[in-house]
């Protein structure tokens, strides 16, 4: 398997450039598989948002952490500390989780984005498109 920046490279992306989310969304599971295949499961969520986000930045991608997000409640915007993981190329939000099974309530949270639950044998089995 090619890395992401390989990848990123081969399908002649930079973050310069447009994609769409499919294409991007790609990209992203491949730094996401990288990460999965050195570490394993087992791991706080943290150190892997660390590890992905700098597999990401290997690739070329623009990203940001720990993004604040407010809360619309009848036209006013309350800031109550909702946060995006990480969101990639301001077109792709991507939610890092180590959790024993993904639930229904972890969906309901994301509007749209990508899921990966990296305590899983097999990544294949921890993401989920939403």
């Amino acid at each position: 398997m090619k890395n992401s920046s390989q990848l990123a490279s081969m399908l002649g992306y930079c973050s310069a450039e447009v994609m769409n989310e499919n294409e991007l969304s790609k990209i992203i599971i491949g730094c996401a598989m990288k990460v999965h295949t050195k570490l394993g499961p087992g791991l706080l969520e943290s150190a892997y948002e660390a590890c992905l986000a700098y597999e990401l930045s290997k690739a070329g991608l623009a990203f940001e952490r720990q993004k604040p997000m407010p809360l619309i409640y009848e036209d006013v915007k309350l800031d109550v500390g909702y946060r995006l993981d990480l969101i990639v190329e301001n077109l792709v939000v991507v939610d890092p989780k180590s959790v024993e099974a993904l639930t229904p309530i972890f969906t309901a949270q994301m509007l749209t984005g990508l899921i990966i639950n990296f305590n899983v044998e097999h990544l294949r089995d921890g993401i989920k498109r939403v």
